[in-house]
């Protein structure tokens, strides 16, 4: 509970500390709305006007209701049958800023809401998004995990184990822990290079490539990353039942926190079968894989399974929005909204994901000797764990002492 409670000091420090640039921004982008409104359009008979185009083009928001309210005024339209007379009181243009505004009265035959939704302009906010700030700032955070933990290495070297190894070994993990766990990891490097190559695919293979191979590697990658979900969700749950109960915090995790785990500087702290540096990786990886899982779910049956103005509405009842400087979250999206929506939360978390999991490669691999043999037969020479975990390892010892115990007594005297 105090590693929990720690977690959740930090990111509140974080996020109080973006409150003021949070509240200077919705300031700037009010006085910008502000001056929109005040835009002369009497020359243009209220349609938008060179003004509106430039200040679009330096980044201003404007308040675009003298477009998305201008849908016609049926009280004031000259009759059907007169001369010049409107179609119900709206215009074409007006008609069509029905439909892109989804305040239309659409009717269709087949197809249910979704079939309604006949022009949906947040595609083009959700694709400028997509090919920009989350490839830009996506591919910089895997690239600097990997320069930062290069440079790591570099600095402290391999983490080796003191002394010479004991010869004998301990279980640290059985079979179907070994088995939860490659396969959640296994899945995960398929569904994360599928990811990315459904993100970055046109820029990096199909000028190169060309677009019918891309388009065919898309394809396959997409049907592998639908089929190898389901693999990762099962091996998530295999280690929530298999190690929640390692992984509660403890005392002896705030003295690994002030030691560094050993992994700055020469101290070996103890710790039970998980250190905090592992509950920290598993408790990442349960709480983005669960909702990284559920946004995926939803993006495999975006009509049945909506999550995002539900969460909205909650979030306005709550009134986080405007606590954080935000005015209220919309609540009445159309299908594909939702669909965008999830995806960009998909991805964000699937690329802090990566991140996270890169760190967990290396310690269990180049970063720690030993380290990788826990998860590859999953025995470990007992010098590592008692300089790693070394409570757990005397727990372990105890356990078989007195099963050892056990054994000589129930056997009968000759």
């Amino acid at each position: 509970m105090l590693r929990l409670a720690f977690v959740f000091f930090v990111q509140l420090m974080l996020c109080f500390s973006l409150v003021p640039g949070l509240a200077i921004a919705q300031q700037a982008v009010a006085q910008d709305a502000a001056a929109g409104a005040q835009i002369d359009r009497s020359s243009t008979g209220g349609a938008q006007n060179l003004n509106d185009i430039l200040a679009r083009q330096r980044g201003q928001a404007l308040d675009d209701r003298f477009r998305s309210e201008n849908t016609g005024n049926p009280d004031a339209a000259a009759a059907m049958t007169q001369q010049l007379g409107t179609l119900g009181g709206a215009s074409d243009p007006e008609l069509w800023r029905q439909l892109r505004y989804g305040t239309a009265e659409v009717k269709v035959s087949a197809g249910g809401d979704v079939a309604k939704v006949l022009v949906q302009d947040g595609g083009m906010r959700w694709q400028a998004f997509r090919d920009g700030p989350l490839r830009q700032y996506g591919a910089w955070l895997l690239l600097g995990t990997l320069a930062a933990l290069g440079v790591f290495f570099l600095l402290r070297g391999r983490i080796r184990i003191d002394g010479e190894k004991t010869g004998r070994t301990v279980t640290r993990f059985k079979a179907v822990e070994r088995f939860g766990h490659w396969l959640m990891a296994g899945s995960f490097i398929v569904l994360g290079v599928t990811g990315i190559l459904s993100l970055v695919g046109r820029v990096i293979i199909a000028p190169y490539l060309g677009r019918a191979p891309n388009a065919a590697l898309l394809d396959v990658g997409k049907w592998l990353h639908n089929v190898v979900a389901w693999g990762f969700m099962v091996g998530l749950a295999m280690i929530i039942v298999m190690w929640v109960a390692h992984n509660i915090p403890n005392r002896t995790d705030l003295v690994w926190l002030r030691q560094f785990g050993g992994i700055i500087g020469s101290a070996h702290p103890p710790a039970k079968k998980f250190n905090a540096g592992q509950k920290l990786i598993f408790w990442s990886v349960v709480l983005f894989g669960i909702s990284i899982s559920v946004s995926g779910v939803s993006l495999l049956f975006p009509y049945e399974l909506p999550l995002f103005a539900k969460t909205f509405a909650a979030l306005n009842g709550l009134g986080l929005p405007e606590l954080f400087g935000f005015g209220a979250l919309p609540v009445e999206l159309a299908p594909q909204e939702e669909m965008q929506l999830a995806q960009a939360w998909h991805a964000v978390l699937g690329f802090v994901l990566m991140a996270i999991i890169i760190a967990h490669i290396y310690i269990g691999s180049v970063g720690m000797e030993g380290a990788y043999d826990a998860m590859g037969s999953g025995e470990v020479d007992e010098a590592w764990a008692r300089q790693h975990h070394s409570i757990w390892l005397e727990e372990v010892q105890q356990k078989q002492a007195d099963a050892s115990v056990a054994g000589k007594a129930s056997t009968p005297a000759e």
